[in-house]
């Protein structure tokens, strides 16, 4: 059955992941979606008047549980997706670049991935080393734009796969998010991986870190190997 008629005009594709909306008024990027275009989320001003707080975890880089409940993949972002959705989570309104050249204007509901990427991004900025988190950035782009060209079955999004795994089998841990009215804050990071230390990070540092030294500037270079050999000698303990 098509959902479309001549008073509800809208072009929709929805899966797992996310609903899209174009067509009709959003056409015409000067209009505002019509609040019955959205389906999956609620509007910040219908959304609860109290925050509610989701942890998430993560197995090297895969999403696990949802508030230490372990859950199937599609379990955990169908219950993300009601979270989220309530909290006026996942909007997106964007004029994109087709492949073809031309601009369209489309409107995304993706309340469970967006809730996913935020927590992850937070795991991996604990646990990544800098170089690493600086070119995994540009490596995302490139693999978004890939999938967006349909390149999915390319030896370069394969190449692409191997590094993201790479970088990810120190990205496991929790991440707790509270929700209010659409915005995001986190609450809590934890991780056994995580290269976050107090001793080196701290105003009060003490000794392990002298201003004074000559060899400061190799000593700031190192640090992130320094951190990295010490925390992975805890875990292996």
């Amino acid at each position: 059955q098509v959902a479309a008629s001549r008073e509800k005009i809208h072009s929709r594709d929805r899966n797992l992941w996310h609903i899209s909306h174009e067509g009709g008024e959003l056409e015409d990027p000067a209009n505002a979606p019509l609040p019955s275009t959205w389906q999956l989320t609620r509007s910040p001003q219908e959304s609860p008047d109290c925050d509610e707080q989701v942890t998430l975890g993560f197995e090297k880089g895969i999403p696990v549980s949802v508030n230490r409940m372990k859950l199937d993949p599609v379990s955990l972002v169908e219950l993300l997706n009601e979270i989220g959705g309530r909290n006026a989570i996942g909007r997106v309104d964007l004029v994109e670049n087709r492949f073809v050249g031309i601009k369209s204007r489309g409107c995304y509901e993706t309340p469970g991935g967006t809730l996913l990427v935020a927590a992850h991004r937070e795991l991996e900025a604990l646990c990544l080393e800098r170089e690493v988190a600086h070119f995994k950035q540009h490596v995302a782009l490139k693999y978004a734009e890939l999938v967006y060209f349909g390149q999915w079955f390319t030896p370069l999004r394969e190449a692409l796969d191997a590094f993201v795994e790479a970088t990810q089998q120190n990205i496991t841990g929790t991440i707790t998010l509270s929700l209010y009215k659409g915005n995001i804050s986190v609450v809590c990071r934890e991780s056994e991986y995580s290269l976050y230390r107090t001793d080196l990070s701290s105003f009060t540092m003490g000794d392990s870190y002298n201003q004074k030294d000559a060899e400061g500037f190799i000593r700031i270079l190192g640090l992130p190997s320094r951190s990295r050999a010490r925390s992975r000698a805890e875990v292996e303990k």
